[in-house]
């Protein structure tokens, strides 16, 4: 496998070099070895490189790459000065730039990250805030970058998952495509001269359809493009997008699980910001855009105004169904020990390790399902096409 890592040098500056290894515990083996000082790791699949919806400036390795020069004993204004001369990615470069000069013109380093809001979050933008308060950026960069791989740890295992099943579904159904497009149709003119009477229903069924495609192949072909574009189309809309996601909502086990996955995000949010020195009511403002379900951002509207009114933080949470009840349970002992961001942190681990064996479970259920599912599938056409000459033979006996 191929590994492009950015790399600093004392000497050579920022360097971005390519790597064989292994793994990614490999390279950075290897690029150690030459005495330098990796920055971050990203595998290469292709050659061609597809822009990110939201640009190519990526917040994680931004604070991955400033960490890692910071910790080699760079100032913040030089490491900043350092990644931008060696950005090569002209929105990168301005992105970076843009921020020195409002540091230069006597702006903070979070209210210079803060004045581009579409760069950074505003969770990152809280974080070095926080971190202002109290000296220490690199920690407060190491809490972000770990808050980021727990963040999309749970998400990684839901893709990870999914990979096998799509490839059966794609292998699948371009193995009955070929079988209902070419291999039916050459069936149906070898049958076209026996009686239908010697054809058992389905098989007749099976060869009308054979015929169909014989006769009207690219009219076929063209109602399947325009019916795809049609879906992709449709999905494209914002309302048939939001309608589809309050119908999962409604599903009684998937339903559940979705929104154990907001509240761990939501909870995890709140702990890191917590633990970084924002008030509790605070740190619930910035977190409104994590719960997309409309009942879970009223719950935290209704939240915010107890907790400012003085209510306990639980039994607010409780009632406005923000925590299950077990993180309930850990939400009064957090409470009384005076700990809540380490508190919610348990909360989101509890609730990725629950999506995480739901995950698990439906995978071992899912796949030997759809696997003999589209066995069958596929066995019966074969079936149907030979269950003539099958008819036959046996007639001539």
């Amino acid at each position: 496998m191929h590994f492009d890592l950015k790399i600093y040098h004392p000497t050579k500056g920022v360097l971005l070099l390519r790597f064989s290894a292994a793994d990614e515990r490999d390279a950075r083996r290897q690029a150690k070895g030459k005495g330098y000082t990796v920055l971050s790791v990203r595998q290469s699949y292709f050659s061609l490189r597809f822009r990110r919806a939201g640009g190519s400036f990526l917040v994680h390795l931004f604070g991955q790459e400033l960490l890692a020069l910071m910790d080699a004993g760079m100032g913040l204004i030089e490491a900043l000065s350092m990644l931008a001369r060696k950005a090569r990615d002209p929105e990168v470069q301005q992105v970076l730039e843009r921020v020195l000069n409002l540091i230069g013109e006597g702006q903070t380093f979070s209210n210079a990250l803060a004045s581009l809001p579409d760069k950074f979050p505003t969770l990152f933008v809280a974080t070095v805030r926080a971190s202002e308060h109290t000296g220490n950026l690199p920690e407060a960069l190491r809490r972000y970058l770990a808050y980021y791989r727990q963040l999309n740890g749970v998400r990684d295992k839901i893709i990870s998952a999914s990979i096998y099943p799509t490839l059966l579904l794609a292998v699948g159904g371009m193995v009955i495509l070929f079988l209902l497009t070419y291999v039916v149709p050459r069936f149906s003119r070898i049958y076209a001269d026996i009686g239908e009477d010697r054809i058992p229903a389905l098989s007749h069924l099976l060869m009308r359809w054979g015929q169909l495609v014989t006769e009207h192949a690219q009219g076929l072909l063209l109602g399947l493009v325009v019916l795809i574009a049609f879906f992709i189309y449709i999905l494209t809309r914002p309302a048939l997008r939001a309608a589809v996601q309050k119908t999962l909502w409604r599903l009684p086990r998937l339903g559940e699980q979705i929104k154990t996955y907001q509240l761990a995000r939501f909870t995890r949010t709140v702990a890191m910001l917590i633990k970084g020195g924002v008030p509790l009511v605070s740190a619930l403002d910035m977190t409104d855009e994590l719960l997309q379900q409309p009942a879970l951002r009223d719950g935290l509207q209704a939240a915010k105004r107890t907790i400012r009114e003085g209510g306990a933080l639980a039994e607010t949470f409780r009632a406005q169904g923000l925590a299950t009840e077990v993180g309930v349970r850990l939400l009064i002992v957090g409470e009384r020990g005076g700990d809540l961001g380490e508190t919610m942190e348990r909360i989101a681990s509890y609730y990725d390790e629950e999506i995480a064996r739901e995950v698990e479970w439906f995978s071992r259920l899912f796949e030997p399902a759809l696997m003999v599912f589209i066995g069958l599938l596929i066995g019966g056409i074969v079936i149907l096409m030979y269950l003539p000459i099958f008819e036959l033979a046996s007639s001539i006996q």
